[in-house]
């Protein structure tokens, strides 16, 4: 399998579905245009097409096809859709007719989106929110999608190169006709200023929260002793029986966790084993441990144990989950006061946690980037940063260097094959 095969591969849902959509790229798929309709239609224009065997001849469906020249195409070659119908039968027996093509094969996952990267159609930053956008489930998930796959970040990523380069022009400049060592007052001034001005741009994206909590959800993991409702509070926030209830201590041995969306904000609620001192059997020391393993990377804790008693943290929240029992003792004002039973309370946590979120949670609206791409923004900061008052031209011009190193690495301009490897194997095959 190399990068000039041709291949293939259903791009829309999977069947059945009302239309079906085959993608064929690469330098012979006008060739199997034509094998499988006897004609060439015109460019970029929608033509009713008999798809039919090359064998025997037989009618498999009439589809709208789409002929796209490379490399005004979405991949960057010559690329085909096909339009049919959606059945299992009808797509089966076009991929069939497509298999029977010499030069043609089956697509691997993401290779249509690797193909689109290799051609210049897209940069890496622009197919890492291409693929977040594939697997949004909410609106903010969505958003801040568009907003990277649409290219915000490169934009950005961009500017700071085309700043960095002309700082990298001026500093070569003097080192060709400067007769001193040393930086000309005016032009250090400048020089520091212009890369102050960069350190502080890309220490405030830094400093806004990663992409993947969109992507991920909140976490919100519930804890407290055996027995004290964590189970019962869990299933009531996700409206389904996700957690065994029982008034036997200890049901819950292991961690379950429950992906869900509150408010159009992403949340993973994850309960835990009850927490308790000493007496625990082997098996529930390990829940009680995989619990204390949840406390330290959750982003929020409800509590249900004695106020007072769960982990030391400014992410805890005291819960008091049993209202409606007679002998229930509220705890001190600041907690929550609810039944997951009759549902009393429920509203005002369930607000509470969608508020919280939002102040954790990246703005859709801005830019906001992932832990690669973070990395690769903080190694950049730290080149600049290392120039400024810098009275050497030659250093800092390896700095600039750096600099312009890492940013490329942000879009791709400088990447590894495991690493593309790595991100265009999570996509869908067909995309």
């Amino acid at each position: 399998m190399t990068a000039d095969d041709t291949i293939f591969a259903l791009s829309s849902g999977q069947p059945p579905a009302a239309i079906g959509i085959l993608r064929i790229s690469g330098s012979l798929a006008g060739k199997a245009l034509s094998a499988l309709t006897g004609k060439s239609p015109e460019p970029r224009v929608g033509t009713l097409c008999n798809i039919t065997d090359m064998v025997s001849a037989e009618l498999l469906d009439q589809a709208l096809c789409l002929w796209f020249p490379g490399p005004n195409s979405a991949t960057g070659e010559d690329l085909v859709e096909i339009h049919c119908h959606g059945g299992r039968a009808v797509i089966r027996a076009i991929e069939q007719a497509l298999e029977q093509i010499d030069g043609l094969r089956r697509a691997e996952p993401g290779e249509f989106t690797r193909r689109a990267f290799t051609h210049g159609k897209m940069d890496l930053a622009e197919a890492e929110g291409l693929a977040d956008l594939l697997f949004a489930e909410t609106e903010l998930q969505r958003k801040a999608a568009v907003r990277n796959a649409g290219g915000a970040l490169s934009r950005k990523v961009d500017d700071w190169q085309q700043t960095i380069l002309q700082l990298s022009a001026q500093v070569e400049a003097e080192l060709d006709f400067s007769d001193e060592d040393d930086v000309a007052p005016a032009q250090a001034s400048l020089l520091d200023q212009t890369t102050r001005s960069l350190v502080e741009e890309m220490r405030s994206l830094l400093a806004r929260p990663r992409a993947e909590k969109l992507r991920d959800g909140i976490r919100v993991v519930l804890g407290g002793p055996p027995n004290s409702g964590k189970s019962t509070l869990l299933n009531a926030l996700v409206e389904r029986e996700a957690a065994i209830v029982s008034d036997i201590a200890g049901t819950t041995r292991d961690v379950i966790e429950v992906p869900i969306a509150l408010g159009g904000v992403p949340f993973l609620f994850i309960d835990t084993a009850g927490v308790r001192e000493s007496g625990a059997a082997t098996i529930e020391q390990i829940g009680i441990d995989r619990a204390h393993q949840q406390f330290a990377t959750a982003d929020i804790i409800l509590w249900l144990g004695d106020e007072g008693q769960g982990p030391r943290s400014d992410i805890l929240v005291e819960i008091s989950s049993r209202c409606d029992h007679p002998q229930h003792k509220p705890k001190s004002i600041g907690s929550f006061t609810l039944s997951p039973v009759s549902g009393q309370g429920m509203d005002a946590l369930v607000d509470f946690l969608v508020t919280r979120a939002k102040g954790i949670l990246p703005d859709a609206d801005q830019v906001s980037v992932n832990a690669r791409q973070a990395d690769r923004l903080t190694a950049a900061c730290n080149s600049l940063a290392a120039m400024i008052d810098e009275p050497d031209y030659l250093i800092v011009a390896e700095h600039l260097r750096m600099a312009r190193k890492a940013l490329d690495q942000i879009t791709g301009k400088a990447s590894t094959e495991d690493m593309l490897d790595g991100l265009f194997g999570k996509f869908c095959i067909g995309k």
